[in-house]
């Protein structure tokens, strides 16, 4: 009896404990509208293009049922943008912080409850990441879109790259 108490108190803090681990998903912004035509990124703080807002419903649509409770975005419009389709979803407003203030997210990511989304830069995404713990190196080009990085957090952070269209 003794054994079957300690089996079901074990089972029941693992999942307990699987639970409360929050889940932090981290992308790139969707495709810029001054690249949609195979120009040069020219612009400063340019729109998403078409093909942009339709990545940024199609990340809407994957994480609608996520448990996501906390956006986070940069200054710039297309990490807004990018968001916004889930934040409407979801009824929740999206909080920018200083796309050169990776530490600062962080710590702004730590303290929240519930699973978190990132929408970053190509630039910023790696470092993001490293923040959170992964010790996989991970490299994003000028064309990576597609990338949704799920991190579970923890003693030893859970990682894994998808992709979404």
């Amino acid at each position: 009896m003794r054994r079957l108490c300690a089996l079901t108190l074990a089972v029941l803090l693992a999942t307990v404990s699987l639970v409360t681990a929050q889940t932090v998903f981290v992308v790139r912004h969707a495709e810029r509208a001054d690249t949609a035509t195979g120009a040069s990124m020219t612009a400063t703080d340019p729109d998403l293009s078409e093909i942009g807002h339709a990545r940024a419903q199609s990340l809407a649509v994957a994480l609608k049922d996520a448990g996501v409770t906390a956006i986070y975005v940069t200054e710039f419009k297309r990490t807004q943008q990018t968001a916004e389709p889930l934040a409407k979803v979801l009824g929740i407003q999206a909080t920018v912080v200083s796309a050169k203030d990776v530490a600062g997210l962080i710590e702004k990511v730590k303290v929240a409850s519930g699973n978190t989304l990132i929408v970053g830069h190509s630039n910023t995404v790696p470092q993001i990441l490293k923040h959170l713990g992964v010790v996989d190196e991970v490299k994003l080009g000028d064309a990576d879109y597609d990338n949704l990085f799920v991190v579970t957090r923890g003693e030893k952070p859970a990682f894994v790259r998808l992709h979404f269209r």
